[in-house]
């Protein structure tokens, strides 16, 4: 972000402004898009046969496991495919839904200096910028595997945070994390909703996320834009998130209203972000732009939303260095989430880097993988008919389903809370010295451990 951005920018601002509500409807137009066309990239928004080759370089679809699959796929058109439709592992990430919500605390340390901020606006600067460096992550066009039902996962060793997620739900499926260190507890209900449109996949956000600031006790509240993951089957895959994302001040009334632009021809407005911080009156602050998969910053404004005189853009976040080359185009701390390195002691048998089609995919073992995969669905649907025979209810192991309803612009969502519980397990492992230590990569993946079934 240099100056000559800073001087276009001048004005652009306050213009825009003049139309239509800064608080209510964020940035419909795009500062980077000003000033021409950076990085070109053709992209086709409809798709194509063009780019089958490359797609198959890249580990995907060969040209007649397209067509093949295509022919399958048209019948769920229009349909929510969250969980209903068996998918070919050549197109999934050695990772799980659970893993992929730990990949918000690659840069927790934002979340630390918002706590430590004393200045209420700069606050939101630094946990809106956290929510947006995961969309470097998300960009990826592979898809987690579903969690089964009971499966956990765990982190330590990264930022002083301890990390727990657990699925909760199969039908619908439902993911719930809590993740804490001295400075923040970050908690998340997820239920994804998806809607089937032939070449592409539409992803909606049907989930609650709350982080609390423990200095003040400040609870931030964020709503995410809605996905759309682009060119599935022809042509080359690409993950675009048109819309706004809010996140709000619960106890303040302040919030950040950022706007991502959608992706046109030829790569325009791919990536970039702008938008305010508002103070409760609906007054802007300060100003933040940037691009997701590279960097946000911030300059102090006017009423009108105009850049401050004698102020510059500073930078907030900035993506960190990223293997070369990489299959899946992991940064280290993907890798790291994966690693048995950031396992606790004593793990959960249902912690996802146990299972075996996960594994096998990290291998590069994709017959393996599949065979696994299946045999996983299988075990899952024969749990599932055996609990129901001998009528017990399933009842999640760390988190507890409240009485709380959230209504979204895409659904109902009952919320799970963490109950603690994981906290005290962890506790008594950590603090007891005649704990056997277990190589973790012997355990055996089994997630139905559940140990709280209760007669209905």
């Amino acid at each position: 972000m240099g100056s000559p951005k800073k001087n276009q920018s001048k004005g652009f601002f306050a213009a825009m402004s003049s139309g239509f509500s800064m608080f209510g409807n964020a940035m419909q137009r795009s500062v980077n898009g000003l000033l021409g066309y950076e990085g070109l990239e053709v992209i086709n928004p409809e798709g194509g046969k063009e780019d089958v080759e490359e797609e198959a370089q890249r580990g995907r679809w060969k040209q007649e496991e397209r067509d093949s699959y295509w022919k399958m796929m048209h019948k769920y058109v229009g349909s929510d495919v969250t969980s209903m439709v068996t998918l070919p592992v050549l197109i999934f990430e050695p990772m799980t839904m659970l893993q992929k919500m730990a990949e918000l605390m690659e840069y927790s340390h934002l979340l630390d200096k918002a706590d430590e901020c004393e200045d209420p606006f700069m606050r939101l600067v630094y946990a809106s910028s956290w929510a947006i460096s995961v969309y470097y992550a998300y960009q990826r066009a592979w898809k987690p595997f579903n969690p089964i039902l009971g499966e956990t996962y765990e982190m330590v060793n990264h930022g002083g945070i301890t990390f727990i997620s657990e699925q909760v739900s199969h039908h619908p499926p439902m993911s719930a994390g809590h993740a804490e260190n001295e400075h923040f507890t970050y908690d998340v209900t997820s239920k994804l909703k998806t809607k089937f449109l032939g070449n592409s996949l539409d992803v909606y956000p049907v989930g609650r996320t709350r982080v609390t600031l423990k200095r003040d006790g400040v609870v931030l509240d964020l709503v995410p834009p809605p996905t759309k993951v682009n060119n599935l089957i022809f042509g080359r895959t690409w993950v675009d998130s048109p819309g706004d994302m809010v996140m709000t001040n619960l106890t303040t009334g302040d919030k950040v209203i950022l706007y991502f632009q959608p992706c046109g021809w030829f790569g325009t407005g791919r990536y970039e972000v702008d938008g305010y911080v508002y103070n409760a009156a609906e007054e802007p602050k300060l100003l933040m732009t940037g691009k997701w998969n590279e960097s946000m910053s911030y300059q102090p404004c006017d009423l009108e939303g105009e850049p401050l005189l004698g102020t510059e853009l500073k930078e907030v976040w900035h993506v960190a260095d990223i293997p070369q080359s990489d299959k899946f185009q992991y940064t280290y701390f993907a890798h790291k989430i994966n690693s048995f390195d950031t396992a606790p002691r004593k793990l959960l048998s249902s912690d996802s880097r146990l299972r075996p089609d996960r594994y096998a995919l990290e291998k590069g073992d994709l017959l393996k993988a599949g065979a696994e995969k299946s045999s996983l669905e299988e075990r899952q649907r024969a749990e599932k008919r055996n609990r129901e025979a001998k009528g017990h209810q399933f009842t999640p192991r760390w988190f507890d389903m409240t009485d709380e309803i959230r209504s979204t612009p895409w659904g109902d969502l009952e919320i799970y809370q963490y109950n603690g519980k994981y906290t005290e397990h962890r506790a008594a492992i950590d603090g007891a010295d005649n704990i056997n230590e277990v190589d973790a990569t012997s355990i055996e993946f089994n997630p139905w451990q559940y140990g709280n079934l209760s007669s209905e």
